[in-house]
């Protein structure tokens, strides 16, 4: 953790020199700490391996025969790959780092006039606390990103405490952003609209507090109600960032890991997700996925757009390989058949991959938040019978409008007819007959929103929270979890080395320890 939070000390090759900068000297004075904002957004949204190796195979949205992915695919821990389940915790505290340096800046600056960039800043401290919490379990919060306050071992608080910190911090935020004082100069995310960040602080608020149902129910409500009716209004609120084609750095990672060639090759959607589809005539089928033209020569160019059609859509079941054993796909029942002949088969040619024209193209947007899980939380809550505005089927409608129209945000090509969007949802109302029924769809559709979008932790963590859609565990030989989902990940390995009394005293709250298989404290 010391490691960590001393990140932007070391960053002496980067625009992060400036960070570092002596603040009583005119050059540190002066610095625009608007610059450190882009940085932050950035580093928050891009996930790459880190959820591609995990969380988008073990939740069943993705699967892959490539040995790289068996990590999440088959719940092993494959050779070093291991290092990626601390990314989280890695990358996420060097961002916290950078936002709390912005503050510090702004604050030197003048704290009254910069209220906007410094309450944005807690606003993103808790986006980022919190999927890391929800990650690990109990980690650094009240002390994290302090070392220039001289904190070289943060404390690890217990989850329920960040849990109360996340929520009035942002309760804090929210009611100090103000349209009428100076809005941030290089915002990725809203472009300086304070409006917009209002309605993504209660957003997150929402999100953070239905974490809470399965632990504390009516903490939940109290802070669902507090959201309620603030919250995003359509689309056009998604919280994006939009990447630059002509900047490797800044591209969406995800879609840059797909492009190398093993990836592109054996990564293809989910049986389940690709049945899901096909089962309720979901129109997101013919428009996510492809059916890769015949041969591993053209199945290799990733210039070549594949066959939407959605009538030939198949997904690839979780937990097959190629290694000629029991689990190799080519022995699975329903296994298609390879393509091409000779040197030029390709094993899973016949089977559906993203659509290559919009997920892994250069300049492409990634998702952080959506309106439609904002509408899916609210429908859940009214739901639990919880004082919010409209009815759990008018949200669940508007969910599922908005996951629909979310798609043409990411191309033009994925856009689907208001008339189709219109149809499917006077189609496949909400299912009311019980609570159960009603939780288990409108959370199969908070995964299916998540997924499609590439947002693969944040679908994991809802699942955790929910428990639906009830998918199937794998079980391939060598699997580390007893053949079930992980439930968190593996803390960062050299935390042991660098924070060790704080570290072992966080894994000695884990019943069962630094394992895939313990569970965080909301998560009962």
């Amino acid at each position: 953790m010391a490691l960590i939070s001393l990140c932007l000390m070391k960053c002496s090759k980067s625009d992060l020199d400036k960070v570092n900068t002596d603040p009583t000297r005119a050059v540190g004075a002066n610095y625009d700490f608007n610059n450190l904002l882009p940085t932050a957004e950035l580093k928050c949204s891009n996930t790459g391996y880190t959820q591609l190796l995990y969380q988008s195979t073990m939740m069943q949205l993705l699967a892959s025969t490539y040995y790289y992915y068996n990590n999440g695919d088959k719940y092993l821990n494959v050779a070093n790959f291991t290092s990626y389940q601390g990314k989280i915790f890695e990358e996420g505290y060097t961002t916290a780092s950078i936002i709390r340096e912005m503050q510090r800046l702004a604050t030197l600056k003048d704290p009254v006039a910069n209220a906007n960039i410094i309450a944005i800043g807690d606003i993103m401290f808790v986006m980022i606390l919190q999927r890391i919490t929800d990650t690990y379990g109990d980690v650094p919060y009240s002390q994290a990103a302090k070392a220039m306050q001289g904190v070289r071992y943060p404390v690890y608080d217990k989850q329920e405490d960040i849990y109360d910190f996340m929520l009035n911090d942002l309760q804090h935020a929210i009611g100090r952003l103000d349209e009428e004082k100076l809005r941030p100069t290089a915002d990725l995310f809203y472009k300086g609209d304070i409006s917009k960040w209002k309605k993504f602080g209660y957003s997150l608020m929402l999100r953070v507090a239905m974490r809470l149902t399965k632990i504390n129910p009516d903490k939940a409500r109290v802070w669902t109600e507090k959201a309620a009716g603030k919250t995003f209004s359509d689309v056009n609120d998604n919280l994006i960032l939009l990447t630059d084609p002509a900047s490797f750095t800044s591209q969406n990672s995800t879609s840059i890991a797909l492009r190398t060639s093993s990836d592109y090759l054996e990564v293809r959607w989910s049986k389940t997700l690709i049945d899901q589809l096909r089962n309720t005539n979901d129109p997101r089928l013919g428009i996510i996925a492809e059916v890769p033209q015949d041969g591993l020569v053209k199945n290799s160019d990733q210039t070549l757009s594949g066959n939407s059609d959605p009538a030939i859509q198949m997904g690839l079941p979780n937990g097959f390989d190629l290694l000629n054993g029991a689990a190799d796909i080519r022995k699975y029942p329903g296994y298609p058949g390879g393509t091409g002949s000779g040197s030029d088969i390709a094993p899973l040619g016949k089977y559906s991959r993203p659509k290559t024209s919009a997920y892994l193209k250069l300049g492409g947007l990634i998702f952080v938040m959506t309106y439609s899980e904002t509408e899916l939380l609210l429908a859940e809550a009214k739901t639990r019978g919880w004082n919010v505005p409209g009815t759990a089927a008018e949200h669940y409608a508007n969910g599922i409008t908005g996951a629909l129209q979310s798609l043409a945000q990411m191309d033009p090509l994925m856009n689907i007819s208001p008339q189709v969007i219109s149809n499917y949802v006077a189609q496949h109302g909400l299912d009311e007959s019980s609570i159960k029924n009603s939780l288990a769809e409108i959370n199969t559709q908070y995964w299916i929103t998540t997924g499609t979008c590439f947002n693969f932790i944040e679908a994991w963590l809802n699942w955790k929270r929910s428990g639906y859609p009830e998918l199937t565990p794998v079980n391939y030989t060598g699997n580390v979890t007893g053949a079930t989902i992980p439930r968190r990940m593996i803390y960062l390995s050299t935390e042991i080395l660098n924070n060790p009394i704080n570290y072992t005293e966080a894994v000695a709250r884990l019943q069962g320890g630094d394992a895939l298989t313990s569970r965080v404290w909301w998560d009962k």
